[in-house]
């Protein structure tokens, strides 16, 4: 009887508080709003302008320089700049899509991948070590009894992130001769959602092999030598296009060739020097954008592959 009273007492409280919707403010996200013409940002022209990205290597190792080029683009451009840092390639692509940043600094195939519902376009791509290109680069422990991709089979693997190309879709390139799935090649694998987590995770034994970009790797080998000094390559894929930087088609004329100059002379800039050292940039250069479409197709013709 005491439970059947307790059992009403509650239905009755659910059903009162159903009723207070009344009250409740309600937002009709398919009617525009108004926007506020005494607003310090009544235009797009004079808004913060927010800059997207996933941190490839970890955020505590790269923040900081991100924050510099914000702060950079900030002053060439006179208004205000936010950063918007996400973990994951895809949390990126969804700010693109839905329109919701302004430029973004994206992997090769999280661009390559992209097929949002606003239009992007490419702003620069990065060069290191006088090169546009990098490769996938396969590592193993240097004590492991494996030396080839074949080898790899029922043993364990680490991908970076799921739109990776150089860090997951090269992997299952190398699978699809054989049409067969990373579950059915390895024993067990997992996403590090980072490459120096990659690294890390092949120099500790965690798992045994990993793929992930081969300037990072190098990034890492003039870093953290003691940690690099465990590992062994056993493959390179490519060469891959750098990640590029990108922008909302939607951004006025004036502010694509605003940034398109910022990002073309940047690396003049004494202060930023270092800054762009420390995210492995010599510097930013015009885009090329066939270099992209073989890895596009690639990410077309993937299917349920990602």
């Amino acid at each position: 009887m005491r439970n059947r009273f307790i059992m009403m007492l509650v239905l009755a409280m659910f059903l009162v508080a159903g009723c207070g919707n009344q009250t409740r403010p309600f937002i009709d996200f398919s009617k525009p709003q108004p926007v506020d013409k005494n607003s310090s940002y009544a235009t797009l022209d004079q808004r913060p302008i927010r800059i997207a990205l996933a941190t490839v290597i970890s955020p505590n190792e790269t923040i900081a320089h991100y924050r510099k080029i914000a702060e950079y683009i900030s002053r060439h451009m006179g208004r205000p700049a936010v950063l918007i840092q996400r973990k994951t390639y895809e949390e990126v692509n969804m700010l693109l899509s839905n329109g919701e940043v302004d430029l973004a600094f994206m992997s090769t195939g999280a661009f390559c991948a992209y097929r949002g519902l606003t239009e992007i376009e490419l702003l620069s791509m990065v060069e290191h070590n006088q090169t546009t290109l990098y490769k996938a680069q396969i590592i193993v422990h240097k004590d492991s009894d494996i030396h080839s991709f074949a080898d790899l089979k029922g043993h364990t693997f680490a991908f970076t992130d799921p739109l990776s190309y150089s860090g997951h879709m090269a992997i299952l390139e190398l699978l699809k001769p054989q049409n067969i799935r990373p579950e059915q090649y390895f024993s067990r694998y997992l996403y590090t959602y980072s490459h120096d987590k990659s690294i890390w995770a092949v120099a500790t034994k965690a798992v045994e092999a990993a793929s992930l970009d081969s300037m990072i790797f190098d990034y890492a080998q003039a870093r953290t030598p003691e940690l690099t000094a465990n590992l062994r390559t056993i493959s390179y894929i490519g060469p891959l296009p750098t990640g590029p930087v990108v922008i909302n088609k939607t951004l006025s004329s004036d502010q694509k060739d605003q940034l398109r100059t910022i990002f073309r002379n940047m690396h003049q800039d004494p202060q930023m020097k270092p800054v762009l050292s420390g995210l492995l940039i010599d510097r930013f250069v015009l885009p090329n954008a066939e270099l992209y479409r073989p890895l596009q197709k690639i990410y077309d013709q993937s299917g349920g592959l990602t």
